[in-house]
């Protein structure tokens, strides 16, 4: 595994909505580069950059019309060999999105792919023998083409889904993965990457990684498609990490990938933490922490350490962590996010409270996501300082309060949740305890109690660095049975954590991070 992920945190660039210096209203990478150290400031040391391929934008990207090529909103690929350079001289790592599963109906492997006549794109896509049948289970697309044939879609119906095989055959037209039509799939996606990693990129955030394979019994054959990927970079790209939108740990690390996230979709219980009526993180204290622990120790004890588990703030996908949260709330939170195994992740903006923007029209297939992509707050100038453009050309329009949250403002005030995020950073990454890869055992995770209590550890015997996690959300004291002989106090938000025979008591919206002897 690339040791550097070892003290790695994160940060996500959805690349539109960043910073625009060319005045059309669209971040660009140019903007990213610019702000490459405030980045660093932060503490971050390892950025993940949302698709900025061409594209018809349906999706926002995910629709990819030409992997080998920026677009050209967002620059040149000499920008990209750029970015690649100025985040490598102040030491730090990129990741681009990969989109394996599917590309736009405007790519040129599936104008070739629908054409009547067999050409090496013929079995590019998964297709059905007639445009009467549509694939079991999946939306399909029918009726464009000379093709006879229903072609499958992962999402929306201008993704075409790219053909791996399938893993259970029921049909004539379903194939192997053993068979040319998948074979040439994956070639061509390992060239991709080959072409990306050759120009710089450090590795890829692998978007719906989970999905290839077709009628997949438990994953079997989508596992077995990236340990190829795995033994390919292994030997032409040994330092290559790979990022899965999986959720399922055990079948992710075992493919090969070095961190899988646990997100909003699935059994993880994560929307327990930030995103359900009631979150655990905030101070009515109405939450409950005890499903979400079962399915992470579930999870943790299922990867064998053959990898590393995330949580992250957010993403472009899911409601903003300050949706639920005031800022109080948000530095628990925190707390919490940064002293988690497995490399954090900091969405754009959730370092400064960027707010959840509900009800906005959506745009490039953002639906009810659009109100997470708005543009980065910078400063109290036009637009915020995310673009000089006129405000009806911005891609998304901005939150318009009077106290939206800027970098600027939030730099200013020495008790904001930007000091707060990055001093958590900066206590984080001198801890061996609490980098990615120390142990966790849970200390005390009751059903609908408070406070939540962890330790992280690293190292034997006297030597070894353990360090003791309590979280109290709640607006109230709360105390709980621990025997466990503490000493020097890290970092410590709101009051003091006191012990007293064989109970430990953290007073209302807390959080320490102390040694244990």
């Amino acid at each position: 595994m690339a040791e550097w992920l070892d003290n790695a945190v994160f940060y996500e660039i959805y690349p539109q909505s960043f910073l625009d210096t060319n005045s059309d209203g669209i971040g660009d990478l140019p903007g990213v580069i610019e702000k490459l150290d405030y980045i660093r400031e932060l503490g971050c040391n390892a950025l993940w950059l949302n698709p900025c391929f061409v594209s018809p934008f349906g999706d926002a990207g995910y629709d990819v019309a030409d992997y080998y090529t920026i677009a050209p909103r967002y620059g040149t690929n000499e920008d990209a060999k750029r970015l690649f350079d100025e985040v490598h001289k102040r030491g730090m790592h990129v990741l681009l999105d990969l989109v394996p599963g599917h590309t736009s109906v405007e790519h040129p492997w599936f104008r070739e792919s629908m054409k009547a006549e067999k050409n090496e794109y013929t079995d590019r896509y998964v297709w059905t023998d007639s445009i009467w049948e549509a694939p079991e289970d999946m939306a399909s697309l029918r009726g464009i083409s000379d093709r006879d044939g229903s072609c499958a879609v992962n999402f929306f119906s201008s993704q075409p889904a790219l053909n791996y095989g399938y893993y259970k055959i029921t049909r004539p037209w379903q194939m192997s993965p053993e068979d040319e039509g998948p074979k040439a799939t994956l070639e061509a996606m390992k060239d991709v990457m080959r072409f990306w990693l050759q120009m710089g990129c450090d590795g890829f955030r692998v978007d719906m990684a989970g999905s290839l394979v077709k009628q997949d019994e438990e994953g079997k054959g989508t596992i077995a498609l990236w340990k190829k990927v795995r033994a390919f970079l292994d030997e032409e790209f040994p330092d290559a990490v790979l990022v899965s939108e999986w959720g399922e740990p055990d079948k992710s690390l075992q493919g090969g990938f070095h961190m899988d996230f646990l997100l909003h979709f699935g059994p993880s219980h994560y929307n327990d933490l930030f995103r359900c009526e009631h979150p655990y993180f905030s101070k009515e204290g109405k939450g409950d922490i005890s499903q979400f622990v079962k399915k992470y120790v579930e999870n943790y004890e299922k990867s064998e350490k053959k990898g590393l588990i995330c949580i992250p703030s957010g993403n472009h996908d899911m409601e903003r962590i300050a949706w639920r949260l005031d800022e109080e709330d948000l530095k628990v939170a925190f707390a919490f996010l940064l002293s988690m195994p497995g490399a954090p992740f900091i969405y754009y903006g959730d370092e400064i409270g960027m707010r959840y923007l509900a009800g906005l029209t959506s745009v490039e297939g953002g639906f009810n996501r659009t109100g997470s992509r708005t543009p980065m707050q910078w400063d109290d100038g036009v637009n915020a300082g995310f673009s000089s453009a006129a405000k009806e050309k911005l891609y998304i329009c901005q939150d318009e309060s009077a106290d939206r949250p800027t970098v600027q403002n939030q730099q200013a005030r020495e008790d904001s949740l930007y000091h707060e995020v990055k001093k958590l950073i900066a206590i984080r990454q001198a801890h061996p305890a609490l980098l990615s890869r120390g142990e966790i055992a849970f200390v005390y995770a009751r059903e609908n109690a408070y406070p939540f209590a962890y330790l992280r550890s690293a190292g034997e015997g006297k030597d070894g660095e353990k360090i003791l996690v309590v979280l109290n959300p709640s607006g109230r004291e709360e105390s709980f049975p621990c025997d466990l002989k503490t000493g020097e106090v890290i970092y410590r938000f709101g009051g003091e954590l006191k012990t007293q025979d064989g109970q430990m008591t953290i007073p209302a919206c807390s959080a320490v991070w102390v040694k244990v002897e």
